[in-house]
């Protein structure tokens, strides 16, 4: 379970939360609960138990999308794709406890849709004069 490191679009961020990896995990695994704490999701809603092969369908940014859970591993790590406007999405979470709380590290990869787009970017930005 990983995201495409090859993919034209990757990110990774970081934060420390001060609570126990249990208690984030708790937080995280509550798919429905997820635009009480990310202002940026408008909607979740989990179909099942979290588990492998299971879904939950989520709004965000404008866009509507089902994810399919890769791998779960409570309460270390989960990872999940899917599919918005031909844009495929994978997304990984690993929570790490510290003396301090707990290390959250999100990482996410698009391709297939957005490649062509930064491809054209890229040419736009080679032949502008500098």
């Amino acid at each position: 379970m990983d995201i495409n490191r090859a993919a034209p679009i990757v990110s990774r961020h970081d934060i420390l939360i001060h609570a126990p990896v249990e208690t984030v995990w708790a937080a995280h695994a509550r798919v429905d609960d997820w635009p009480l704490w990310q202002p940026d999701i408008a909607r979740a809603a989990q179909a099942g138990a979290l588990a492998v092969w299971s879904t939950f369908a989520w709004s965000t940014a404008g866009l509507d999308i089902v994810s399919v859970i890769d791998g779960v591993d409570p309460p270390s790590r989960i990872g999940w794709h899917g599919e918005t406007n031909g844009i495929l999405g994978i997304h990984v979470w690993t929570f790490s406890p510290s003396e301090a709380g707990t290390l959250v590290t999100t990482e996410e990869s698009w391709e297939r849709a957005c490649a062509p787009a930064r491809r054209r970017r890229a040419a736009a930005r080679a032949s502008t004069p500098r």
